[in-house]
Order: structure tokens, then C-alpha cells, then sequence
């Protein structure tokens, strides 16, 4: 068993390495024909995906269903094919993909303990855009450790390169970020990521309730700092990212979790109608589901 988990590992980690030193034109090719694989595969994630954008765009005609949900995959191709590319560049290329800097690098001249929230869903290019932004000044993010230990190596060190401190998803990690939030630091959230146990909140999203993390408003309980929901576009044949912003308001870190939470799935809500085909569409998003509905995913 621990020689075949050896050997998984070693063709794990020279498939990264492959796609690493692919151009990124083709890297995203490659990526695009996995994920048209998935879509045309009675695969799970195809039938997730069908499932979620019948669910949140009802008024859409079946053309428009499987075109979105076939591009969303190629997409999450891109996605995964892409990530060991980015985690090898240095800086300066990362900056370069970035077809206008992010309206967020104007907060870099923040009032002494202000910090900055930087709310990236599982749009686009998350992994870019959290590699980004730590050139923008001191970062922490909330980081799950993967199982294989090349990937976890290579991950951590390229966010470390950048400058990002990782926040393990537990207790330890919640203390990172609350320190580096009275620093006046910028902290990464993936606001759309379903929380684990009772740390959650209904709210709705696309109509459905969905449960939804009550990280950011317990971090801004009495606070004033910077919130920005974003996401890095990923443009056609390798020629970078173009970012969109929302910058949020005191709503989301209302004392009351249930409306906090509706608007911080409202702000996620207008950055995917903006790009539906790039958001990750095969997440079990509305599980699990609260009393009284049913879980859509029952058959799934």
C-alpha cells in the first residue's frame, strides 16, 4: 500500500511539473479537453453541474444550460491544469497576466489597524488571484493542507514566495487571522466555500437557501475595515485575467449572521451572473439543505 501511494505520488508530482513548463496557451487548451471529458462522461461532477444551473437559472433554455455547464467544466479544467503553472511563476509574471491592476491596490495606503478582506469565490481564477494579491502587501488566507504531500510542498511554497501566510481551517487558523486583521493586513476568504459543522448560516443564493460561512462577520464584529468581493477573469488563448470588483459595504458584517450572510451571497451572486461559464457550477453549493427542503443532491 505505502509503495503504490509512493508511486501515485511520483507520477502526481511529475504531471505537475509537466504542466508547469507548458505555455500557457496550451495549458489552458489541455485543461479545456479534461473538462469537455467530464461534461460529455456520465461523470458526477457533470450531473452536479446540470443539476445547480437548472436550479439557479430556471428562465434559461436547455441550449443555454449545456453550453454553460460544458464551459464551466473546461473551466475547472483550466483550473487545475493552470495551478502548477502559476505556482512556479514569480511575481513579476503574475503581474504581467493581470490585463489592468485591481482596483483593490488603491486601499494599500490604509489608516494604521484598517485591514483589507479580499472575498474570492470559486470564479475564474482564484489561485491567480490569491497569488496576486499578496504583492499588495502582508497576507494571511485560510489554507487546507492536501493530501498529497507534493502538491501540499508545492502549494505552500508558492504562496509563501508571494509573501502569504497560510491559516490552517481550524482554531489556530482563525487566531492567524484575527492577529494579521488588527495588523491592518489583507486577508483572502472564499466566501462561497460551505462550512464545516454548525459555523454557518442559511441565506439565500440564486433563490435557494444555501449555507453560507459566518467567518466574515465575526472578524468584522465592531470593525471598519476594507471588504472587496472580486475575481480574475481568465481570457481566451493564454492572454492573462481581467478583474472584477465589488467593493462591499457595512452589510456584510451585520450582527445579525442570517442578514450578513444574505449579503455576502448577494455579492457572489452578482460577480457569477457576470460569468456563469467560469464558476465552478460541479459544487454541492445548496447541501446541506435546511429543514424543510429537500436536498437536491439525492441522487447525485
Amino acid at each position: 500500500m505505502a509503495q503504490r501511494r509512493h508511486l501515485r505520488d511520483r507520477l502526481i508530482a511529475g504531471a505537475l511539473r509537466l504542466l508547469a513548463r507548458l505555455p500557457l496557451r496550451i495549458n489552458h487548451a489541455l485543461g479545456g479537453v479534461v473538462g469537455t471529458l467530464v461534461w460529455y462522461l456520465p461523470t458526477r461532477a457533470a450531473r452536479i453541474t446540470r443539476i445547480n444551473l437548472a436550479l439557479c437559472f430556471p428562465e434559461k433554455d436547455p441550449a443555454w444550460h449545456r453550453r454553460v455547464g460544458r464551459r464551466s467544466l473546461m473551466a475547472m479544467g483550466q483550473a487545475l491544469t493552470e495551478s502548477p503553472w502559476l505556482w512556479q511563476s514569480r511575481p513579476e509574471t503574475l503581474q504581467h497576466l493581470a490585463i489592468e491592476p485591481p482596483q483593490y491596490a488603491r486601499l494599500r495606503a490604509r489608516p494604521a489597524g484598517q485591514a483589507l478582506f479580499l472575498c474570492a469565490p470559486h470564479l475564474g481564477s482564484w489561485e491567480f488571484a490569491g497569488l496576486q494579491a499578496a504583492q499588495h502587501g502582508a497576507m494571511a488566507t485560510l489554507y487546507s493542507p492536501f493530501k498529497t504531500p507534493e502538491i501540499d510542498r508545492w502549494v505552500r511554497e508558492a504562496r509563501a514566495s508571494t509573501g502569504a501566510e497560510l491559516a490552517p481551517a481550524d482554531r489556530s487558523g482563525l487566531r492567524i487571522l484575527q492577529q494579521a486583521r488588527d495588523r491592518g493586513e489583507i486577508i483572502g476568504i472564499l466566501p462561497d466555500q460551505s462550512p464545516k459543522g454548525a459555523s454557518g448560516q442559511h441565506a439565500p443564493f440564486f433563490g435557494r437557501p444555501a449555507l453560507t460561512m459566518t467567518l466574515l462577520p465575526r472578524l468584522l464584529r465592531g470593525r471598519t475595515d476594507h471588504v472587496v468581493f472580486l475575481f480574475a477573469e481568465r481570457l481566451p488563448k493564454g492572454r492573462g485575467f481581467r478583474y472584477h470588483e465589488i467593493e462591499a459595504g457595512p452589510e456584510v458584517g451585520d450582527r445579525d449572521f442570517a442578514r450578513a450572510a444574505a449579503a455576502i451571497n448577494a455579492h457572489v451572486e452578482t460577480l457569477v451572473r457576470r460569468c456563469p461559464e467560469q464558476y465552478n457550477w460541479a459544487y454541492k453549493r445548496f447541501h446541506p439543505a435546511p429543514e424543510g427542503w429537500l436536498d437536491p443532491y439525492r441522487k447525485a
